[in-house]
C-alpha cells in the first residue's frame, strides 16, 4: 500500500507538470483558436533564467523574476511574430509557432550547453514521510504550488475584468471589441500567462534532476492531455494532466507484464495511446465543448 500511494503521488507531481503546460495550450487556443508550439521553448526557457538567476538570488526569488521575464518573451513573440498574422489561416500561424519554438529553443541550448545545470531548488532528492509513506518533497511542491496556481487562474477568469474580458474575446471577438474589449490586448495576456505557465512547469521539472537540452521532449506530453480534456476547457486540462500522470505512473510501476511485450519504457506511450482512445470516441476531449455543424 505505501508503494501504491508514494506512486500515486509520482503521478500527481509529474501529472501537474503536465496540466500546467496543458493549460498554457488553452489559454492561447481560447484566445486565437490556435494550437501553440511554442510552449516547450518557453518551458526551457524559462528553467534557464531560474538556473541563472538562482546563483546570485534566494530560489523563490529567481522564479518569480525568470517567469515575469518568461511572460515579457511570450508577450514579444506574439506582438512582433504573431500580431501581424491575425486573418490568415489557422494552419500558417501555428507552423510559425512551431518556427519559435525551434528558434527559442536553439538560444537556449546554446546556453545550457552539454552539462546538466542545477536549479539551486531547496528539495533536490529528498524525501519527506507523510502518513508513514516516503514521498519525494519535489512531487508535493510541484502539485501543491499548481493547485494554487490553477485556483489563482480561476479566480482571475472569474471575477476580475481583465479575466472576463478575456473569456469575452475567446467566447466571440466581434461582440468583445464591440463592447469595447481591447482583444490583441488578450492576444498578448494570453501568450504570456501560456509562457509564464510553461515556465513554471520546466522549473518544476528540472528540480532535483537538474536542465539538459532533452527535457523540452516532455512537453509533447501535454498534447495528449488537451486532446484528453478538450482544447477549450481549462478545467478539463487540469483533470487530463493529473489523470495522465497517475496512470503513467502506475503502468511504470505494476505493468510488468506488459514489458516482455513492449519494453519496459512502455510507460513512455500511454499518454498517447489514451490520445488515441479519445480521439476515437469523444474527438472534442472529455471536457470540451462539442461543435454542431448545420447543414
Amino acid at each position: 500500500m505505501n508503494e501504491f500511494v508514494a506512486t500515486v503521488v509520482r503521478g500527481l507531481g509529474n501529472g501537474s507538470i503536465y496540466a500546467l503546460l496543458a493549460l498554457g495550450f488553452v489559454i492561447v487556443y481560447k484566445s486565437m483558436r490556435v494550437i501553440s508550439f511554442a510552449q516547450p521553448a518557453f518551458m526551457m526557457a524559462g528553467a534557464l533564467l531560474v538556473s541563472y538567476f538562482v546563483l546570485s538570488m534566494n530560489f523563490f526569488l529567481a522564479v518569480v523574476v525568470a517567469l515575469l521575464l518568461t511572460a515579457l518573451l511570450g508577450a514579444g513573440v506574439e506582438r512582433l511574430a504573431l500580431r501581424p498574422m491575425i486573418g490568415k489561416p489557422v494552419f500558417v500561424i501555428a507552423i510559425i509557432t512551431l518556427g519559435v519554438d525551434i528558434v527559442v529553443r536553439t538560444v537556449v541550448n546554446a546556453f545550457i550547453g552539454l552539462d546538466i545545470r542545477q536549479m539551486g531548488d531547496p528539495w533536490g532528492l529528498q524525501q519527506v514521510d507523510v502518513l508513514g509513506v516516503k514521498v519525494d518533497q519535489r512531487h508535493l511542491a510541484t502539485l501543491v504550488t499548481t493547485l494554487i496556481v490553477v485556483a489563482a487562474l480561476f479566480a482571475f477568469y472569474r471575477w476580475s475584468r481583465t479575466g472576463l474580458a478575456m473569456r469575452a474575446a475567446s467566447s466571440d471577438q466581434e461582440v468583445a471589441l464591440a463592447q469595447g474589449v481591447s482583444v490583441g490586448r488578450v492576444f498578448s495576456l494570453s501568450w504570456a500567462l501560456a509562457a509564464a505557465l510553461a515556465g513554471l512547469a520546466g522549473v518544476f521539472l528540472s528540480t532535483g534532476i537538474g536542465l539538459e537540452q532533452n527535457l523540452w521532449l516532455t512537453a509533447l506530453k501535454a498534447l495528449p492531455v488537451i486532446i484528453l480534456g478538450g482544447l477549450d476547457s481549462l478545467g478539463g486540462a487540469v483533470v487530463a494532466g493529473l489523470s495522465i500522470g497517475v496512470v503513467e505512473a502506475l503502468v511504470g510501476s505494476y505493468g510488468g507484464d506488459l514489458h516482455p511485450i513492449f519494453g519496459g519504457d512502455f510507460f513512455l506511450v500511454v499518454p498517447y495511446l489514451l490520445m488515441l482512445l479519445v480521439l476515437l470516441v469523444r474527438p472534442y476531449g472529455l471536457f470540451g465543448t462539442k461543435e454542431v455543424e448545420r447543414i
